[in-house]
Parts: structure tokens; C-alpha cells; sequence
């Protein structure tokens, strides 16, 4: 059964056009879900807008949208009105650009979707822009109307098809700096710099999706099917706080780098001479 298109229109590069369509990539619906159910009935709730004053009911046709411009003063908006702010479609995917794949900061990958030719004639125009954008390693800069809002979209060449992604406009993406205010400016040198350079070297590999499970996933199926045979649920142990060792340390550890011990000092008392009297503390005098 084929996927179901978020999306339909053309994606179209100078007066080559095409008939494609949106689907899917990442999605969460296959997580476990749970309801809201009522303790002493087993019911499911249901939840209810009130009035935040009288408490009572608000029915569906007198709820509208508001934007705040005080403390509880609100521009009231009519649906018709937020709907009057919606850009016109002309449902086209639109390259203006072709950039190098690196050039986008991944701060700004918002959403990726496959993007898939629609109509069999349109294979060969989709076809001839997949292959030109792999063989020039380039991914293009599209603008569409998508979900209410005018996006911005990164297409790349994946495997026999594109995907492409929707970025972040630049006011959602916060400033680095205040993040990273507070962090000292440190120059790491010496035997430091080379032992985690070792600990990084022995450490490469791939990425592999396969490997990397959702723990908290399993667990709640774990806990589910528990619940539904009977068994006991054990609470979880706290697990114990390690001990703060010295990074040099550390680091020499995760490196194989054997720990070399102090070595112990030794105090030997000096031999009194034979027939030397030992030297008594004068006593101290008093001021005055």
C-alpha cells in the first residue's frame, strides 16, 4: 500500500517542471501511546475548554483565537481572518539555488520528507535533476507554500529519489553566544590534547541507526507487558553517584595509559653525635 502524500505539486528548476509529491521520513506514531483514563471509573477523559474566569464550558463555535497585547486584553481573531492570512498556492516546489550539501548549518534542519515523482511521464524530468544534483554533489534551495506557511526547503539526491527537508526560519534558530557565554576560553595542549586524540582515534567508527535503540521505548513495553501477565513491578534502584576522579587520570584510564603510583617517601631521624648535648629553647622573654 503506498504512503499517504502530505503534500502534492510541482517541483519545478528554471522551465523543467514535474508532478511530485511529499511524504514522511521521521515519524513518531509507531511510539506507544498512552490514554488519560479516569482511576475509580477505567474510563477514558476527555478534555474541555473552560472559562478561565466563570469556569464554565466554552462550546466549540464561541472558541476563537486571541493574541495577547496586555494582561487579559486580547485581539480577538475571527477564523476567516487568520484564514485571509494565508499565502496563495500555486502548490509549485520552486529552485531558486543550488548550494554545496555542507553549506547549511544542521541547526536549521527542521523536518526531512522523501519527495517522490507522482505521474509515470514524470519520471525523466525528476530523473534528470536527481542525477545533475548528484553528480555535481549540490543540494537545491526550494520555496513552497506547505502547511499554512511560506517554507523553505533543502532537496537533496537519496538513493532512487530526493529528500527534502524544511529549515527553521532564522528568528526560531537562538544565538550560540548565550549558550556558550559562560564558557572559559581554555588552550589544551600538551600530554592532554595528545591522550584524548588517542582515545578518539581508537573510538572512530560508523553510524549505524540499527545499533542505537530507544531504551525508554523497550522499557515501557517491557512494563506493559508485565502489567498484563500479573507480575510484580519492581521499583527501579537509585543507581550509585561515581566518584570525581582527575580528568588527567581519567583520561590516561579510557587511554590504557598504566597510572603510575607516588612512590613513598622515607624519613630517616638524624644521629645524634656521640657526647653532643642537645640544645634547650630559651625561654622567651616578656615585653616590657
Amino acid at each position: 500500500m503506498a504512503p499517504r502524500a502530505n503534500w502534492k505539486g510541482y517541483l519545478k528548476v528554471a522551465e523543467v517542471s514535474c508532478p511530485v509529491a511529499l511524504y514522511t521520513a521521521a515519524s513518531t506514531s509507531e511510539r506507544i501511546a498512552f490514554h488519560t483514563i479516569n482511576r475509580a471509573t477505567g474510563h477514558r477523559v476527555h478534555r474541555q475548554f473552560v472559562d478561565s474566569e466563570t469556569g464554565k464550558p466554552v462550546e466549540k463555535d464561541d472558541q476563537v483565537k486571541g493574541y495577547e497585547v496586555g494582561s487579559g486584553d486580547y485581539v480577538v481573531l475571527e477564523p476567516e481572518e487568520i484564514a485571509a492570512a494565508v499565502p496563495e498556492s500555486d502548490k509549485t516546489l520552486s529552485i531558486s539555488a543550488f548550494i554545496a550539501c555542507g553549506d547549511i548549518d544542521n541547526v536549521y534542519f527542521d523536518k526531512p520528507y522523501y519527495l517522490a515523482p507522482t505521474k509515470s511521464h514524470a519520471e525523466d524530468a525528476f530523473a534528470l535533476i536527481r542525477e545533475g544534483m548528484r553528480k555535481k554533489n549540490v543540494a537545491a534551495i526550494a520555496r513552497a507554500v506547505l502547511f499554512r506557511r511560506v517554507r523553505t526547503l533543502l532537496i537533496r539526491a537519496y538513493e532512487d529519489g530526493l529528500i527534502a527537508t524544511t529549515l527553521n526560519f532564522d528568528y526560531e534558530v537562538r544565538s550560540a553566544e548565550e549558550a556558550f557565554d559562560d564558557v572559559p576560553d581554555l588552550k589544551i595542549e600538551g600530554e592532554m590534547l595528545e591522550l584524548a586524540e588517542h582515545i578518539i582515534k581508537t573510538k572512530r567508527g560508523k553510524f549505524d541507526p540499527a545499533k542505537f535503540d530507544d531504551r525508554y521505548e523497550a522499557a515501557l513495553a517491557e512494563l506493559v507487558k508485565a502489567k498484563l501477565e500479573g507480575k510484580k513491578i519492581e521499583p527501579r534502584k537509585e543507581p550509585k553517584l561515581e566518584k570525581v576522579v582527575d580528568l588527567m587520570e581519567a583520561l590516561r584510564q579510557s587511554a590504557g595509559v598504566p597510572v603510575k603510583k607516588a612512590k613513598a617517601t622515607t624519613h630517616t631521624k638524624k644521629k645524634a653525635t656521640p657526647g653532643a648535648k642537645t640544645k634547650e629553647a630559651s625561654p622567651r622573654r616578656k615585653a616590657g
